[in-house]
């Protein structure tokens, strides 16, 4: 029977921890709690819809989740994409439809991660590389900072692309409300300051209650508020299955998103002396945290980066932690709502602002284009995939050029011909820095690194012939040590080779096989031909058995 990891913590519980988890749990509520309010904005949804979501989700992974410190809730990333979505399936905008189309959504995006995690699909984690993840992200961020600053301004236009986004708010700047852009200006003023000199201080509930302080004493100066909002624990949310058809590739899209950026965190923050996240956990957590969550009036959820940082740096050793943020959550729900209704819808959009800017990377571009102009490219074009095609069809742009990019490097591996450093038995490509490195007259040694199978094995023999067409070699031989697969296509194009290089007076030998490659080879036609003494265990061999064989000079 599976463990249940809360009451694996719970067990090994020490009363000294208590004190730190409280105290990093209410911290991070404190930032979590305006965040996800403003995220529920971005999304379309009515804010309380954000302190449902800072509830329900944080306490069901709590129980189940294998990172002792990940703070699940939602984020800027979930909140646009489920924003898309809920604007297609609600294009009216009513209020009643678009939570009955949030809580279906959010409840397919928790069925699809359970479904994945009964199928073992926890590999997928890793299915978007890294650049094209960098992009995206990028992209997003650039979609909801343009869709944020009309809010910001206190201007209203009927909202469609990106470049017509900007284009409606340069032409709205004549009409802005100064009351509006005061109050998100300081918003985004004060979280700047507060984030950057005291990182550890919990900058968005400091900014937001200034600011409602201020509208209580001095008013709002014809400022929109936020107005009044259900006070009291969530109530029944009733999903509306008729949409399940029409938003289930929304729902894919987002379930892979929760899951990739759970699965970061998690990695990311864990401790020396804490287990690793195990993938198909997560799923389940996850999972169940959204299914459940839809229910109780919540929001797509997922492990955020920002807060579970928050987390871990004030202190927190359990999920007990995330215990005591959702009971912030629910204090606020119980408590606050007559202060939330003061607040100005601007100061949503900064704090929405602030930290979608965080989602922009520049530096990580940068080191990209550093080491790989060609996955620089790959994130250029997820990002302006989700800029010029939204955000859902930014997802299909990311999954399609990490996918490329994959079909790329195993199509084209690595062939090169080795030479040996003077004095060593190291072996390395030929370069012309090296021009003193030792090779042998009439062996060329070649090495071949991934795995060899039918998509590239072509390629290969493309980048092997003008090697041996240059060197004239009566010895070929054949580093395989970096090879950790040889399909059949693959095979019979070695068959084939060695019949055409022994018709021309040149031998092939292999070296380094590994034991899964060595079997093929000798249950074939190649391992009968070349037999035990053109199969070396290693390059050394091979100049040895070479050299002694031909009486070759080193």
């Amino acid at each position: 029977m599976a463990s249940v990891p809360l009451l694996d913590s719970l067990q090994k519980y020490s009363g000294a921890w208590l004190r730190a988890d409280v105290v990093a749990g209410l911290t991070t509520a404190a930032v979590v709690i305006p965040k996800s309010m403003a995220y529920a904005t971005v999304a379309g949804l009515p804010i309380q819809v954000g302190l449902y979501t800072a509830f329900v989700p944080l306490v069901v992974y709590a129980v189940l989740g294998t990172s002792r410190v990940l703070s699940v809730t939602t984020t800027t990333t979930l909140a646009i994409l489920a924003g898309a979505a809920l604007g297609q399936a609600v294009p009216s905008g009513d209020a009643v439809e678009l939570l009955r189309a949030s809580a279906a959504l959010t409840l397919m995006v928790g069925l699809l991660l359970m479904a994945a995690a009964l199928f073992r699909f926890g590999f997928v984690a890793n299915f978007i590389s890294e650049p094209v993840l960098v992009g995206f992200k990028a992209g997003i961020g650039l979609v909801i900072i343009v869709d944020q600053i009309p809010k910001i301004l206190g201007v209203h236009f009927e909202k469609a692309g990106f470049a017509h986004n900007v284009a409606g708010i340069v032409l709205s700047l004549p009409h802005a409300s100064l009351a509006t852009l005061a109050f998100g200006a300081a918003t985004i003023v004060g979280l700047g300051v507060l984030e950057h000199l005291r990182p550890r201080w919990p900058a968005p509930l400091l900014v937001v209650a200034a600011i409602i302080a201020f509208v209580a004493l001095l008013g709002a100066f014809g400022a929109d508020l936020v107005g009044v909002i259900p006070a009291g624990l969530p109530s029944v949310a009733r999903p509306d299955f008729q949409l399940f058809e029409g938003m289930w590739p929304s729902a894919l899209g987002i379930a892979l998103m929760s899951f990739t950026e759970t699965t970061a965190a998690a990695r990311a923050f864990v401790g020396n002396d804490e287990p690793m996240p195990r993938p198909n956990a997560e799923l389940l957590a996850t999972g169940l945290a959204n299914a459940i969550g839809a229910w109780l009036g919540a929001m797509p959820a997922g492990g955020g980066t920002s807060q579970t940082a928050v987390n871990r740096m004030t202190g927190a050793r359990t999920q007990v932690a995330g215990l005591v943020t959702a009971a912030g959550a629910i204090l606020t729900m119980l408590f606050l709502a007559p202060l939330i209704a003061l607040m100005p819808h601007a100061v949503l959009a900064g704090v929405v602002i602030v930290y979608s800017v965080g989602l922009i990377q520049l530096r990580d571009f940068r080191d990209i284009l550093t080491i790989r102009r060609t996955e620089f490219v790959w994130a250029l074009v997820a990002a302006v995939g989700v800029v010029l095609l939204g955000t859902l069809k930014g997802i299909l742009v990311a999954i399609v050029v990490s996918v490329v990019a994959l079909a790329h490097q195993v199509a084209n591996p690595p062939v090169y011909a080795l030479v040996r450093k003077p004095g060593t038995n190291v072996f390395r490509p030929r370069s012309a820095e090296h021009p003193d490195d030792e090779s042998f007259e009439g062996l060329l040694i070649i090495r071949i690194e991934g795995r060899i199978f039918f998509l590239n094995a072509e390629r290969i023999g493309e980048k092997i012939r003008p090697l041996v067409v240059d060197a004239k070699p009566r010895v070929v031989a054949f580093d395989m040590s970096g090879v950790f697969d040889l399909e059949y296509s693959a095979l019979k194009m070695f068959i084939e080779a060695e019949r055409k290089q022994r018709e021309a007076g040149i031998e092939l030998w292999l070296a380094g096989l590994t034991l899964d490659v060595r079997a093929v080879v000798e249950r074939s036609a190649l391992g009968a031909t070349l037999g035990r003494e053109r199969i070396c265990p290693n390059r050394e061999t091979v100049v040895e058995r070479y050299l002694a064989k031909y009486r070759t000079d080193a």
